[in-house]
């Protein structure tokens, strides 16, 4: 079986129902009509990246989870928007099904019109902004950075800096993603410029508006 047919079929198997503990019934997530280009699919490092951590290249908008021998899953992904991304060396402390979501402090202050009203909090659903899962990124230092790792349904932001500082995957495959990473793993949001930083031998750069 072809590695593209390969995750496509554990996508299908694995990603689209899933029972979210806060609701007596199962949420169906919808078929996202996503570019192939942006399916996850595996591919074969050639940059030298331990195994079983997770590495968020910007330049190219791709998450890549590492495997054993050199491989690694990647996923296509949203940033943070100018001024809000930050890189740096991060751990998976939580992990939540169907997440619970409050904007920031910083979020009210810079948006109040748009976040005050949500300031006592979201509960989990298709409509929450962090999506079906998300991983929270903690460093030994801080603690909570308020990073997440997290879903939407929104496909035009994948592949664009959208986010409060974030970054999102397509529902689907950010619930393939979670199943996948155990808590305490390392995270490595490398900085946001036009250098590439992890090369395979698909040795591409996927072309996006950088808005």
């Amino acid at each position: 079986m072809e590695r593209r047919t390969f995750l496509k079929t554990s996508l299908a198997t694995s990603a689209f129902s899933a029972v979210n503990p806060a609701f007596a019934h199962t949420i169906v997530l919808p078929d996202y009509d996503v570019p192939t280009q942006y399916e996850p699919r595996e591919v074969d490092l050639l940059t030298q990246l331990e195994p079983w951590e997770v590495h968020v290249d910007p330049a190219q908008f791709a998450l890549f989870w590492t495997l054993p021998d050199n491989k690694a899953i990647r996923y296509t992904v949203g940033v943070g928007r100018p001024g809000l991304y930050e890189d740096g060396e991060f751990y998976v402390a939580r992990k939540h099904e169907w997440p619970s979501w409050t904007p920031t402090p910083d979020m009210i202050r810079r948006e109040p019109e748009k976040y005050l009203q949500y300031a006592d909090g979201v509960s989990g659903g298709l409509d929450n902004p962090l999506g079906a899962r998300a991983l929270y990124l903690y460093t030994p230092e801080r603690g909570d950075t308020y990073l997440r790792i997290h879903g939407t349904s929104d496909v035009s932001t994948l592949a664009r800096r959208v986010s409060n500082g974030c970054a999102r995957l397509i529902n689907t495959h950010l619930v393939d993603l979670y199943n996948r990473v155990p808590v305490d793993s390392r995270v490595v949001l490398y900085p946001v410029n036009q250098e590439v930083r992890i090369l395979t031998t698909e040795n591409e750069l996927v072309v996006v508006d950088q808005g």
